[in-house]
This record gives structure tokens, C-alpha cells and sequence, in this order.
């Protein structure tokens, strides 16, 4: 009880009747915003509220504004390992939030999320929200950095009003461990509309292929990811090489991260390039790439819930991904695709050798397509409105506006006072 009007003294300072609600998300860069969070943006702007982006700044912001985003820089806000950056960053997330004054804070990805939460609560916002893409540490990690991690989430998640978790596997560990009291399943979503094969135009297949240099009988392996070694580069390649040059092609879809530790160093992506593989950087017209692909492979060492897998899923393609928590989520083996170990080069490429059978492909294929038509598995509009019904829950108790659903669709209804008339 003593809490509860804490809360209730703590969040009337920070919201006036007759104020549009403002939902900041905050995440390490622009580019998550963009491409991972911005139907989750849309919502708030569709709703008569007002989006707030927080990240380090970057070539997306001109599109998040265009969207109707407003964005407030994080200038120290960095993927790289750097606690002194980090604790600038947080700095400047208190500054921000004592001029935007949020109704809701939602945070994202593990460094802002581990200090966005704290500096949420204690910047007075009345509503904190975080979710969980993947923890940074699993049961396959050293003891010292489960210990590590596991208390630093602890910490924050007793700083937050809602957790909601994308993974089933991490949801059972967060509840296991007792770490986060308030976590929930939110699952992960992409957009079937956009990865949907019937909508793509009638000869993009052919004119990506020939752009390629590949011919009609080659089996075209795309991967869509960052150039780290996170995500299996090196293996990858090895296990591409091991197959026959002229029956297979890998397609990488992704940009170079120099501020990763891991990144890829251009004598590795020039040797990569040496053989065979196609380098196609940063790309839009992912349902295009993965519409001219045969298969999709996802070699990566850490994942929360991969959306390029689910994207590949959707467009029809068998996936081969590693056996780790999230691709878990995506392929089921011997059905739409194969998970093999970690780093295990002769794996992947058995499994990837296996797909030069066309009825293999075409059945694994189908059951991809069929899984990610299941819209309470990858439909990401079910996501945002799982996302608007956590900050209902937290908001209705003390008299907050929340998303109301018109209609009970997930993109339906408006921002409201509680009580106000439809």
C-alpha cells in the first residue's frame, strides 16, 4: 500500500490531464530503433501520443523523424565495451528525461537496458518498461559472467514496472532464478505483410540472380547479419568453402560494425569475397534477397530471437540455423530446417549440403512458411499489442492514460484517460 501511492505521488509530478502521453524508447543506436522498434513507435503516434527515440545518433534519424519520431541524441551511447562511455550516456539519458518527462521510459538492448532502467526510476518516470531481447549471458556461459549478469538484470529489473521477454527459454530462467519478479512472455514478430512471397514483384528473382553472377541450378544460401565474429563468419565461410563451389553460393546481407571487438577485418571479408562469397553490405530489399535465396543460414554464437530468421521463415525458406536459444524458437529440426552445434564448420556444411535435394527444400520450405503464418508465433503486430497492453496494465491502477483497442485488433484504438468515451 505504502508503494503503491509512492508510485502514485512519483507519476502525478510527471504527467498533467490534457498532456498527449509520451513514450520515450531508448536503445544503444539508431539503428534498432528503425528497423527493430518502429511499429512499436507508430503505435504511440497512431494513438495521439508522442514517440520519443533515445540512442546515439546516425544515419536513420532522418527516417525516424520523417515517421514522426521525435529523437533526442545519446552522443556516448556505444556498443563497445566502455564504462566510462556508459556512464556518460547515462548522464545524458537523466538529462533528456528531465525534459521530455515521459509517461513511459521502454528500454531496450543489454547496456542501456541495465542502466535505463535505474535511471529511469530515479529520474521520477512514472512508468518504466524493459524488454528482454536476450540475455547477455546464458547456461552455456562461464559460471563468473552468469553470476555477473544475472545480478547486474536483478538489480534493474526491481527498477522497472513490466519485463517482458521474447525468449521462452530466458522467461524460465528469469523466473527459475527469481532475477526479474514482473516478467512476462512478449515473444518476437516481423511484418507477414512485407515478408510474404506473394508481393514480391514478378522478376526480382532472376534479376537479383544475375546481378549475383549465379545461374538457375545453383542453390543460393543467403545470411542476413553483422559482420562480427558473433554471427559466425568464420565458420561459415569455412563450411561454404567444404561444399562445391559450383552447386552452392553464399549471399551475406549486413553492414561492418568497427566498434565491435569481434568485427570483421578486411583481409577476412576480402579472402571471403576471394571465394565465391557475394558481400552485399547493408541492405533494404530484404524480401527481394531472401525471395532469389533457396535457403537461409543463421551460423550465430548468441541470439535472443532472430528476426532475419523469422523473416526467412516467412518468405517460404528452409533454415539452418545453430542450436542455440532463439533459433530454437524458428526451426524445428527435420520439418522447415536443421540446427547444428556452435562453431562446427563440418556440421554446417552437412546440413547445408543436404539442401541441394529441390523436394527437401520445397518441403522444409513449406512448413517455414506455414510456421510463420502462425500469428501468434511471429506476427509482430500481436507483439505491439502485447506491448501497449503492458503499459495498460501498469498505467490503469493509478489513473494513467493507455492505448484503449477500439476493436480489439492490436493497431486499433486510441490513447485515452481512463473512462473517456469511445
Amino acid at each position: 500500500m505504502r508503494r503503491s501511492v509512492r508510485r502514485s505521488a512519483r507519476r502525478s509530478a510527471q504527467w498533467s490531464p490534457g498532456r498527449p502521453p509520451v513514450v520515450a524508447h531508448l536503445t544503444t543506436v539508431d539503428m534498432s530503433l528503425r528497423y527493430l522498434l518502429l511499429p512499436q513507435l507508430w503505435a504511440v503516434v497512431e494513438r495521439g501520443g508522442e514517440a520519443v527515440g533515445i540512442s546515439a545518433p546516425g544515419p536513420w534519424v532522418a527516417e525516424l523523424e520523417a515517421a514522426g519520431v521525435r529523437f533526442r541524441p545519446l552522443p556516448s551511447s556505444t556498443r563497445s565495451f566502455a564504462p566510462l562511455a556508459d556512464l556518460r550516456a547515462a548522464v545524458e539519458l537523466w538529462r533528456v528525461l528531465r525534459t521530455e518527462r515521459p509517461l513511459v521510459l521502454h528500454t531496450h538492448n543489454p547496456k542501456p537496458g541495465l542502466y535505463g532502467r535505474v535511471v529511469g526510476r530515479l529520474a521520477r518516470v512514472p512508468i518504466v518498461v524493459n524488454t528482454v531481447h536476450g540475455l547477455y549471458a546464458t547456461v552455456d556461459d562461464p559460471r563468473w559472467k552468469r553470476g555477473v549478469v544475472y545480478v547486474l538484470e536483478a538489480i534493474a529489473a526491481r527498477c522497472s514496472d513490466a519485463e517482458l521477454v521474447q525468449n521462452p527459454e530466458d522467461l524460465a530462467l528469469l523466473r527459475r532464478y527469481r532475477i526479474s519478479p514482473r516478467a512476462v512472455l512478449l515473444g518476437n514478430g516481423v511484418d507477414l505483410e512485407r515478408f510474404d512471397p506473394a508481393r514480391v514483384a514478378p522478376g526480382a528473382r532472376a534479376a537479383l540472380r544475375a546481378e549475383w553472377g549465379v545461374r538457375d541450378d545453383q542453390v543460393v544460401i543467403v545470411t542476413v547479419g553483422r559482420l562480427v565474429r558473433e554471427k559466425g563468419f568464420p565458420e561459415l565461410v569455412d563450411a561454404v568453402g567444404r561444399l562445391d563451389p559450383d552447386r552452392f553460393v553464399l549471399v551475406w546481407v549486413g553492414g561492418v560494425d568497427p566498434a565491435k571487438a569481434d568485427a570483421i577485418g578486411a583481409a577476412e571479408l576480402d579472402a571471403a569475397s576471394g571465394r565465391g562469397v557475394r558481400m552485399l553490405g547493408h541492405r533494404d530489399d530484404i524480401p527481394e534477397i531472401l525471395a532469389a535465396g533457396d535457403a537461409f543460414v543463421l551460423a550465430s554464437h548468441r541470439e535472443g530471437f532472430p528476426r532475419a530468421a523469422m523473416e526467412a521463415a516467412a518468405m517460404g525458406l528452409p533454415v539452418v540455423a545453430t542450436d542455440i536459444r532463439g533459433c530454437r524458437e524458428v526451426v524445428e529440426p527435420g520439418v522447415n530446417g536443421a540446427l547444428v552445434p556452435v562453431g562446427d564448420a563440418a556440421g554446417l556444411a552437412r546440413a547445408l549440403g543436404g539442401l541441394a535435394d529441390p523436394q527437401r527444400r520445397r518441403a522444409w520450405g513449406g512448413a517455414s512458411r506455414a510456421r510463420a503464418r502462425d500469428r501468434d508465433r511471429f506476427d509482430e503486430r500481436a507483439v505491439v499489442g502485447r506491448v501497449l497492453a503492458a503499459y495498460a496494465e501498469a498505467a490503469g491502477p493509478i489513473g494513467m492514460p493507455w492505448p484503449r483497442p477500439d476493436d480489439g485488433s492490436p493497431n486499433s484504438g486510441v490513447w485515452g484517460h481512463p473512462g473517456a468515451p469511445g
